[in-house]
Order: structure tokens, then C-alpha cells, then sequence
């Protein structure tokens, strides 16, 4: 049985281009049942590309105001989409 894990990156005081930098790079390093919970200030707009690029899904949530969570896994690794997924759900549902 694969243990599904989160790994939290927390961006939110960087400034450009170190989150997208440091994001692609703990992305491309996930194992395989782990997703990463970014944590940044705005809507990262040049993530989602080099995310879909490179072959992962993501979702993503306000957290209010410009505050935003994105939740990445690699794409086929089915375990982490479902640890992810279920991850979005909870916080949407606890704000």
C-alpha cells in the first residue's frame, strides 16, 4: 500500500521569479502518492503552463483577498490526485 503524503511549500514572501523556481523544482522532485500544497500572496499566472509542460495537474483556491493555495501532483500518479483532491475539499469546505 502506497502512503499519500503533502508536502507545503509556502511562497508567499518571495518575490519573482524565486516561487515559480522553487515550485517547479519540488514539483519535478514529488515521490510518487505526494502532491505539494503551494501557499502564495496572487495567482501565480506563469505556473500553470510550465505545470501542464512538464506533465502535472493542479487545482487552485483563494484563500481570500489575493491569497491562493495550488495543489500539484504529477499526472496518471492517481493516489496523489485523490490525496489532493480530498486536501482541495477540506479547505473549501473550512475556508
Amino acid at each position: 500500500m502506497m502512503v499519500v503524503t503533502e508536502q507545503l511549500l509556502d511562497v508567499s514572501e518571495m518575490e519573482p521569479p524565486e516561487p515559480l523556481v522553487l515550485v517547479m523544482e519540488a514539483a519535478e522532485a514529488l515521490d510518487p502518492g505526494t502532491w505539494l500544497r503551494m501557499r502564495h500572496r496572487r495567482h501565480p499566472c506563469l505556473l500553470y503552463d510550465n505545470l501542464t509542460q512538464r506533465g502535472f495537474d493542479s487545482l487552485t483556491r483563494s484563500r481570500g483577498g489575493e491569497a491562493v493555495e495550488v495543489f500539484i501532483w504529477r499526472s496518471g500518479d492517481a493516489e496523489a490526485a485523490v490525496g489532493a483532491r480530498s486536501a482541495f475539499d477540506a479547505a473549501e469546505r473550512h475556508g
